[in-house]
Parts: C-alpha cells; structure tokens; sequence
C-alpha cells in the first residue's frame, strides 16, 4: 500500500506546475514583446490584406509563435527557420488534407500528423505548426495560396519583429544552434561526446540546443565549485605554526632549518609581536650568487652561507639582509578561493596566514592550496 501510495504521488506531482524561473523583468519583457509582435503583424498585414484578395490578415496560431519567439528566444522550436518553415509548410499540408480528405476529423488528425512528419524531417519543428495544419482544415481552407497569405506573411513579418526587440532587450535572436567542430578534450570533465551520448539515449525532443545544454551543465559545474570552496576558509587548508626565523638569524641556520625540514620558505616575524615582517626563500639565496655560472654553485652556497667571523663582513650574514619586505599575507578567515589569483597569477608560493592580531598563525603553499581542490574535486563538500 505504501509503495502503491508513493506512486500515486509521484504521478500526481507530474501535473502540477514547477516554479517560474524567471523574475518579473523577463515576464515583462516577454509579453511586452509578444504584444507588439503581433501588433506589427496584424496591422501590416490588414493593410496588405485587399491588395492580394484576402479577408484573413491574421492566424490564430500566431500567437502561440509569439511566445515562443518573445518568451523562449534561445529555444530550437523559436529560431526563424522553424517559425517559417513549421507554420507555412504546415499550412501546405492542411491544405492538400481538406482538399482530398472528405472526413474533416480524419483530414485534420492527417493533417497534423503529416505536418509534425515533415517538420521532423526538414528540421523546422515548431509547435504552433501543428494548430496551422488544424486551423486550414477547420476552416476548410483549400486555396494554397493562404499558405503564403496570410500564414507566411504573418510569420516574415513576427520572426523581423523578433529579431529587432530581442536584439534590443539583451537577448540573442536567431539564436545559434548548430554546434561548433567538436574539439574533445581530455581534461575536461564533461566532453561533447558525452552530451552526445546522453542525448542518444535520452531519445526525446528537449526544447534547448545542445550549445546551450553543454554551457548550463559548465555553469552549474562552476558554480557548485565555487560554493564549495567558497566556503573553505584559510586556517582550514593551512599548515598550522609554520617554521620561522627572525632577523637576525644566520643565514647558515635558515638553511640548515629549510634543508632539514624539507621546505621552501621561512616567514622572518618579529620576536615580541610574532607578526610578519618578511619571508625568505630558496630563491633569496640563490639570488645573491651568480648563476649564470653553474659550475661550484655547491660550494659558492655552501661559502655563502657559513657565517663569517670577522667584525666587518662583505657579505650578507643574516636573514633580515636578503628577505623580501613585502610579504603577501592573508587572514585565517579569509575565503581560501582568494589565493587562486595569487597562486596562478601572482607569482606566489607560499602565503603567511594571520589571525586578527596580525601575528602568524599558519602558512598555505601551493601543495595545500592543490590539495584542497583535489579533495573538493574527487569528493565534492569535502573541506
């Protein structure tokens, strides 16, 4: 009973509407479009209508074109060739049904089956078709000429309407369809032929491109890493109490400490406050020897830093003498996400993380900053 009574829900629900996913500017901007879309067929159209012998000026099916074409601008079933091609040749079709089909039930359910077949077949589907094949049959329309007036007509002059009110409130019309050359990459994680795949097996008319499909799962994909990671902050992803000298370490020591601890940077903070007043690197030392000459770089490091034991020194001796000043410091609270620049653009390998008092409380390198998107990547909400 419960299984039967669940499945009952589940087939009420499929009749119930789902929320609008638009706001109440594109509702405007839609019926808005749609009004005057009909209002520049219509009445040029009524104009028109005694110089080619025609009492109609106006089809009904117009209108559900309409809000295809105002309302769902990027749909397949909305672009120019269908709104053309799906209600004229439709029109065609209806036509030849009334003339050689005596039963008007039986001519209208041809009429529109036969309609729905040719749009399928010259890639024009358009729903609105379907009405305009009904419509000439109901009306018992048998000139072929009402195809091209008003039908025709009428669809030129929605589809010119379109073109310019969607291009002028922001929205793409025609909108592109065809797919660009298929570049299938193997780092990415949703590939063209994956789409394709999809697509075969889903095996239904869906009402939006394959372009567009494709960019909506990228978006989506996008945006649910950036809330993830978005709310990972910096003392998360930080190694904890990193190793620091102060200014006046000896140089040997600072090396000794970055060899032995298998590390790349020390952050230089002062000795009361533990806040950042500098950072040295491997690069800090080798900048100050020649490189350009390979040969002995061993022993010209190892000369470098031993510490001299003379009153006076033409060398540096400590580590307030070769740090870089400015330091690229970063709050424990601060959105781990932020680094990103620093990392890939700045030039940055290691960030000094502070508290609130501005003393140092961790460090993120770019093997922390990795392995926090890796683990977000293969276990998505993991911090």
């Amino acid at each position: 009973m419960t299984g039967g009574g669940s499945r009952f829900r589940g087939w009420a629900r499929a009749w119930l509407p789902g929320r609008p996913i638009v706001d109440a500017r594109e509702r405007w901007r839609a019926l808005a479009g749609a009004a005057l879309g009909i209002a520049f067929a219509g009445l040029v159209c009524r104009l028109l209508a005694d110089s080619v012998g025609s009492a109609v000026w106006l089809i009904a099916p117009l209108g559900a074109s309409a809000v295809l074409v105002f309302a769902l601008p990027a749909s397949p079933l909305a672009q120019p060739w269908p709104v053309l091609g799906g209600n004229t040749l439709s029109a065609v079709v209806g036509i030849a049904c009334a003339r050689w089909i005596p039963d008007m039930a039986w001519a209208g359910a041809m009429a529109v089956g036969a309609a729905i077949g040719l749009m399928f077949w010259l890639r024009c589907l358009h729903p609105p078709g379907g009405a305009s094949a009904l419509l000439v049959v109901l009306t018992q329309t048998t000139d072929f000429s009402a195809a091209l007036f008003p039908t025709l007509a009428n669809s030129v002059l929605l589809v010119l309407a379109g073109v310019l009110y969607n291009t002028l409130t922001g929205r793409q019309y025609p909108h592109v369809q065809l797919a660009p050359p298929r570049q299938d990459s193997p780092d990415a994680r949703v590939n063209p032929i994956d789409i394709d795949a999809v697509l075969a097996r889903y095996n239904q008319v869906i009402d939006i491109s394959r372009n567009d499909l494709a960019l909506l799962i990228q978006q989506t994909e996008n945006e649910a890493f950036r809330r993830s990671i978005g709310a990972v902050r910096c003392e998360e992803i930080m190694s904890p109490d990193p190793v620091t000298v102060r200014f006046g370490t000896s140089l040997q020591e600072a090396w000794t400490l970055m060899h032995s601890k298998r590390i790349k940077a020390l952050p230089v903070i002062d000795r009361l406050s533990r806040r950042v007043v500098g950072i040295v690197t491997q690069a800090d030392f080798f900048r100050e020897l020649d490189l350009k000459e390979p040969e002995g770089l061993r022993s010209r490091l190892r000369d470098f830093v031993r510490s001299t034991r003379t009153v006076a020194s033409g060398k540096p001796e400590v580590v307030g003498q070769i740090m870089t000043r400015q330091v690229r410091v970063a709050s424990a609270d601060r959105p781990a996400l932020d680094l990103m620049p620093l990392f890939s653009e700045g030039g940055h390998h290691h960030i000094p993380i502070i508290d609130a008092e501005r003393r140092l409380v961790g460090m993120v390198t770019q093997s922390d900053f990795v392995r926090a998107l890796s683990r977000l990547v293969i276990a998505p909400g993991a911090a």
